[in-house]
């Protein structure tokens, strides 16, 4: 059987214990195995990676790197079972910011290249570490665009009649008179205002129905997207003694923000059941005047074969700003040393490579989501034009949650999912929301 067979039986299987068992039983493998996420971006730029530290002449025999790939489905689960039960079936596997903490006693902390810095940045380097320790080569970033249309925005601030209606609309709905900006001056006061000002049931005259799209479902990676609206009021999950700290005036502005929205029609009614798909077909529908959503949206809303009612009128910025500063939520994939890698010297000098600058670049021209320092992005710029806003948002304002890396970190953002979604439905009051919140996550996070 060819190697490429081999590697495709294990990839439709998807069982890690089918990979182990035939790698074992077979010595003409690379001695370097590194685990990834198949299909996508990740995968291309994961395999164009490998193909070029493989081709460089310094690179021994038994240290060039073979790629094994398992389901998606479930992934996170079966990685921490195999390390937690000592595997050496591979000796560097995929990481996610807010699973580190959970694989952290299986893995070895790594010393990247002295290129990471410069390369990355520090703010983008720490989505990769756990108790001051660095785990992994942050390879993939995710954060958040407010997406909005220009043309609208525009229409607005350059129409009297229409500023007018928008301080109307504001004063009565925010208790404050407020003037339309440009929405990189917006701060979440602004969005508000201006979600409401687009939506056809408070203004009649209106161009869209929707003046944003929440998404509100019971959903871990949509708390990811509110969260940045309490960070920019001084919210954090815990203080610098370990206290729980979201039962706070900032998470209530948070929370009221978009029960507020969603009670006034701004959002469509059905948001408590969007997540990422949802969403960007509401907003590429040509019906939503701005949206927050995930970097990875920007290639099809601003495609006109994709998204062609939009497309050429829809422009980014980074989320609004709060009295606390203008922040993102950002994570990242990457990759790190399994504590019982055969061959651990290998993985070593591979991950010091993956964080310099030749492989960074490699990455990004082959579909990975880099995030970039401005000195470095500038070489890929012009092919890679999404990058250069990743980069800069995620130096600028990307921020982790204090606790956004421990072992408890996926079940606190299912917890407060739950909990917010309550409040947004109508199922709870706020008080008890964030009551349950608070005592969950007391325990989550001892």
């Amino acid at each position: 059987m060819t190697h490429a067979k081999f590697r495709a039986q294990i990839r439709k299987a998807g069982l890690l214990a089918t990979a182990i068992a035939a790698l074992m039983a077979s010595p003409a493998l690379a001695k370097v195995t590194v685990l990834g996420w198949p299909g996508g971006p990740e995968e291309t730029a994961l395999r164009a990676a490998a193909d070029a530290y493989n081709a460089k002449a310094d690179v021994a025999g038994n240290d060039k790197v073979e790629l094994l790939f398992f389901n998606r489905d479930g992934f996170w689960d079966k990685l921490q079972a195999d390390l937690a039960a000592g595997s050496t079936a591979f000796d560097v596997n995929l990481l996610a910011t807010y699973s580190i903490g959970r694989y952290a006693p299986f893995m070895e902390p790594v010393e990247l290249s002295g290129e990471a810095e410069g390369v990355y940045g520090d703010a983008v380097l720490k989505t990769m570490q756990f108790e001051g320790k660095q785990y992994g080569v942050p390879t993939d970033l995710s954060l958040h665009f407010m997406y909005y249309r220009k043309d609208l925005i525009d229409a607005l601030l350059n129409d009297d009649a229409a500023k007018a209606r928008y301080g109307e609309i504001s004063e009565k709905l925010l208790s404050k008179k407020l003037e339309p900006k440009d929405p990189d001056a917006w701060d979440w006061d602004d969005y508000a205002a201006t979600a409401l000002y687009f939506t056809q049931s408070v203004n009649p005259d209106s161009p869209t129905r929707y003046g944003t799209v929440l998404q509100i479902k019971n959903l871990l990676f949509n708390v990811m997207v509110w969260q940045s609206l309490p960070r920019a009021y001084g919210g954090d999950w815990m203080d610098a003694e370990g206290k729980v700290t979201v039962n706070s005036d900032a998470y209530r502005k948070g929370l009221e923000t978009y029960k507020l929205l969603y009670d006034n029609g701004a959002t469509p009614r059905d948001s408590l059941s969007y997540e990422f798909p949802e969403a960007n077909a509401a907003y590429a529908s040509g019906q939503v005047a701005a949206m927050l959503q995930w970097n990875a949206a920007a290639s099809d809303l601003t495609s006109t074969e994709k998204s062609p009612a939009v497309a050429e009128v829809t422009e980014t910025v980074a989320p609004p700003t709060g009295p606390a500063g203008r922040f993102t939520h950002i994570h990242g994939l990457g990759f790190g040393l399994n504590k019982n890698a055969a061959n651990k010297e290998g993985g070593v000098k591979f991950l010091q490579w993956l964080s310099s600058k030749e492989a960074a670049l490699t990455y990004a021209r082959n579909n990975g989501a880099p995030a970039l320092t401005p000195d470095v992005v500038k070489e890929v710029a012009e092919e890679r034009p999404d990058l250069v806003k990743l980069g800069e948002f995620a130096g600028t304002y990307g921020y982790v949650m204090s606790g956004g890396t421990s072992a408890g970190a996926l079940s606190v953002y299912e917890l407060q999912a739950k909990e917010f979604t309550g409040y947004w439905s109508g199922q709870q009051s706020l008080d008890e929301a964030l009551a349950n919140t608070e005592k969950g996550m007391a325990e989550l996070l001892k």
